[in-house]
C-alpha cells in the first residue's frame, strides 16, 4: 500500500515507519524539516509541508496519491513551535474534508486517552475533538489510543523518566504513586501493521496498555535498574514544589523549547496514565520490564539520562552569562572603553564598547528562543574566538601571561559545544 506519515519524523512516526516499510508498503512521510530525515529514512519519499497551513487543495492530491493517511503528529501544549488548535484539529478537519471528496481512505489516528482530570487541556481537547470529527465523518479509520510509550529511543515523557532515574542518591518525585500504564513502541507499531493490513476493522478505537500498571516510582525504578544504577529511596515531594518548575516549562515552551516538565504534562501525571485494556483481540502488549530487559542500555543512555536535565540549565547559564558580560560594561562605559584607548580614538574606543556589548546582550537573549537558539550558540564560538585574538593582538596578553586570554574564554567556549551537540536537530 502507499502510505502517507503525518509526523513522520516524531518519536512514534520514525518507529512506524520503519516497521510499515519493512512490511513492504510504500511510505511517504510529511514533515516541517524533513532534510535530515531524509538521511536517516531514505527508505521513504519526503514530503516538506507545514500541517497548520494546508488547506484543501494542497491536501488532494496529498491524499489522491495514498491509500492510507497515518497521522502521528502532535504536540503537548501551544508554543513558540506548536499551535495545537491548528495542527491537532483544524488541520485533520481539513484533511478529512478532502479524504471525503475523493472517495474515502482509511485514516489510523494515533490518538490519547482524551476523558479524565486533564481532558479540558488543550493537547487533550484538540485530540478529542478530530477525534470525534473523523468518527462523524463517514471516513473508514482506525483510533489508536497508546498509553506511554517506551521504546529503545527517548523523547519527551521517556527521556524524562530516564533523567529522574539516573539521579544521585534519591529520586526526587511528583505524583509518585499515580498510575502510569504502559505500551512498547513495537507494539504501537505492531497495532498500526494490523490497522493497515484489515486485521483491525475499520471503525475501531482501542486503547493500547500492558495489562500491569506501574505506579510512577515503580516505573522509575525500573528505568534505575535498566541503567545499571544501585537501588535509591524515593523522595515523594508535594505538588505544590512542582508549580514553579512548570510555570518555567511553560515559558520555555513559548520559546520553542518542548520540555516534557510543562503544566499539560503534571495536570496529566495528577490522575496518571491510564489505559481501558480495550485493545485489538488477541493483542498482549508487553510490559515495562519486559520491554526494557528486550533493548539493555548502553553507556550512551547513562550519560543521556544524566544530562537531560542539565541541558536547559547550560543554555540559561550562557544565556546569563552574555547577558551580563554585555550589561556590566555599561554601568562604566567610560571605564570598559579604556581597553581600547592605547590603539583607539576616544570616540572610536566608546563606538566599539557600545558595539560588542550589544553584541552580547543579543546572543544572551537569542540563545534562549529556540529557533535562534543554533545560531546564537555558533555567533558565541566566534565571538569568543574574535574576543581571545583581539586580546592576545591588541593588549599584548599572550606575551605578558599565555594561558590568560584562554583561560577567560574556554570555559564559555566548552560550554557553548556542549549546549551545541545537545541541540535536537528534529
Amino acid at each position: 500500500m502507499k502510505i502517507l506519515i503525518l509526523g513522520a519524523t516524531g518519536f512514534i512516526g520514525s518507529a512506524i515507519l520503519q516497521r510499515l516499510a519493512s512490511d513492504g508498503h510504500e511510505i511517504t512521510g510529511l514533515g516541517r524539516a524533513p532534510e535530515k530525515a531524509r538521511l536517516k529514512w531514505p527508505v521513504a519519499r519526503w514530503i516538506k509541508a507545514d500541517l497548520a497551513r494546508l488547506t484543501a487543495t494542497d491536501w488532494q492530491p496529498l491524499v489522491d496519491k495514498h491509500d492510507v493517511i497515518l497521522n502521528c503528529a502532535g504536540a503537548l501544549q501551544d508554543g513558540l513551535s506548536d499551535d495545537l488548535v491548528a495542527t491537532q484539529q483544524e488541520a485533520m478537519l481539513t484533511l478529512y474534508a478532502a479524504a471525503k471528496s475523493l472517495g474515502g481512505r482509511l485514516v489510523v489516528q494515533i490518538s490519547a486517552r482524551t476523558d479524565g482530570a486533564a481532558g479540558s487541556q488543550a493537547f487533550l481537547r484538540t485530540k478529542r475533538q478530530a477525534d470525534d470529527a473523523l468518527v462523524a465523518s463517514g471516513l473508514p479509520f482506525v483510533i489508536l489510543r497508546p498509553a506511554l510509550v517506551i521504546g529503545r529511543n527517548a523523547h519527551g515523557g521517556t527521556a524524562l523518566l530516564r533523567s529522574l532515574a539516573s539521579f544521585p542518591f534519591v529520586l526526587p518525585l511528583v505524583h509518585a504513586e499515580s498510575p502510569v500504564a504502559t505500551v512498547s513502541m513495537n507494539d504501537v507499531a505492531e497495532a498500526v501493521s494490523r490497522a493497515v493490513n484489515g486485521s483491525i476493522l475499520p471503525r475501531s478505537d482501542l486503547d493500547l496498555a500492558a495489562e500491569e500498571t506501574p505506579s510512577l516510582a515503580e516505573l522509575v525504578r525500573l528505568h534505575r535498574a535498566w541503567l545499571g544504577l544501585a537501588p535509591a529511596p524515593v523522595v515523594t515531594l508535594p505538588a505544590a514544589l512542582a508549580k514553579p518548575v512548570t510555570w518555567g516549562a511553560d515559558l520555555a515552551g513559548k520559546l520553542g523549547w518542548r520540555s516534557p516538565l510543562r503544566s499539560t504534562a503534571i495536570a496529566v501525571m495528577s490522575e496518571g496514565v491510564l489505559g481501558k485494556r480495550r485493545g485489538p483481540e488477541g493483542f498482549e502488549p508487553a510490559g515495562a520490564a519486559a520491554t526494557l530487559t528486550e533493548c539493555p542500555s548502553g553507556v550512551q543512555d547513562l550519560w543521556f539520562a544524566r544530562l537531560y536535565l542539565l541541558k536547559p540549565v547550560m543554555i540559561l547559564t550562557l544565556s546569563l552569562f552574555w547577558l551580563l558580560s554585555g550589561l556590566v560594561p555599561l554601568v562604566d562605559p567610560g571605564a570598559a572603553a579604556a581597553h581600547f584607548s592605547a590603539f583607539l580614538p576616544a570616540s572610536a574606543a566608546m563606538a566599539v564598547t557600545l558595539a560588542t556589548c550589544l553584541v552580547d546582550i543579543l546572543l544572551g537573549i537569542t540563545v534562549i528562543v529556540r529557533p535562534m537558539a543554533r545560531r546564537a550558540l555558533l555567533g558565541m564560538m566566534a565571538v569568543s574566538v574574535i574576543y581571545l585574538a583581539g586580546g592576545t593582538l591588541f593588549e599584548g596578553q599572550l606575551w605578558l601571561d599565555p594561558l590568560g586570554p584562554l583561560v577567560k574564554v574556554l570555559p564559555s567556549l566548552v560550554l557553548t559545544l556542549i549546549a551545541l551537540a545537545t541541540l535536537d536537530e528534529r
